[in-house]
């Protein structure tokens, strides 16, 4: 049910783990792992400069891990018990004006010559018209498109399913670039977006792209896809969308991942108080 990406997350902080304690205190059985040996390892990654966040994952991490063999019987208990997950403070999602992303997608219309800025041009119109994440946008196969009824059909995380409505202006941008693509390649991926040669976009591909053209469009620090994913949330709560519909179009399992939006919300009615009210 987990996604391949943190898989790979688990089975490194793991191997991480394992070749610590083999390097710091020689061949130990499981069993004999207690959470004395654990601390010392996470006191070792807090030295290193390590975020809470990745630190909260590493022990996430341990924790399935010793659950599992604890239900197959190979150890009395679990070492993760007594280990205290360290507060992770809130972060604010980053997110570019309104303003500046209209300018983005204007500048990337015009100048959507070659296949690489035609692939920079839809990717980040569909980043910003449907919030997806970047693995759900790079998988996004054609027969997942209903162009007909403005809608795409996503897969997130734990393959849920959600539906998201595009307007008749990024249908019309998908249509376009389907043409070029029939065009340009005999055969093709099933996938929508491709590369220069015709093969299924990579998530380096992706990034870049998108971090270059960011970097022209705004002065903030973080250019990565997931900006015009917060852009996407945080444009729509500013115009008054209900927040249980921006969770669903998210495809978040919690309602507490959306009310970080709630933020920019508060600080537009604080800056419509400050101008209008005779004692602000």
């Amino acid at each position: 049910r987990y996604s391949p990406h943190t898989l790979i997350s688990y089975q490194t902080d793991l191997l991480d783990f394992f070749a610590f304690m083999e390097k710091t205190y020689g061949e130990i059985k499981l069993a004999e792992i207690t959470h004395g040996f654990i601390r010392s390892w996470l006191a070792g990654l807090k030295e290193t400069g390590l975020s809470s966040r990745s630190i909260n994952r590493k022990i996430s991490s341990l924790r399935s891990f010793f659950k599992y063999h604890l239900k197959r019987g190979e150890i009395a208990a679990v070492p993760t018990a007594n280990i205290i997950s360290p507060k992770i403070s809130k972060r604010l999602p980053v997110f570019i004006k309104e303003s500046e992303t209209k300018a983005l997608i204007t500048s990337l219309n015009q100048a959507a010559e070659d296949w690489k800025s035609l692939n920079a041009k839809m990717l980040i119109t569909l980043f910003y018209a449907t919030g997806m994440r970047l693995s759900e946008l790079i998988g996004l196969k054609e027969k997942q498109l209903d162009l007909g009824r403005s809608r795409i059909k996503v897969l997130g995380k734990g393959n849920k399913e959600r539906v998201i409505p595009v307007s008749p202006e990024v249908v019309a941008c998908i249509r376009d670039y389907q043409q070029w693509k029939r065009k340009e390649f005999a055969t093709t991926e099933e996938v929508l977006l491709v590369t220069e040669k015709g093969k299924k976009l990579y998530p380096k591909y992706a990034y870049l792209l998108v971090n270059k053209h960011l970097a022209q469009a705004s002065t903030l620090d973080k250019k990565s896809p997931h900006v015009l994913r917060h852009s996407f949330a945080t444009h729509l709560m500013n115009n008054g969308a209900d927040l249980n519909a921006v969770k669903e179009l998210l495809g978040h399992a919690s309602l507490a991942a959306t009310q970080v939006y709630t933020h920019t919300t508060i600080e537009k009615l604080k800056d419509v108080y400050k101008k209008a009210h005779p004692k602000a």
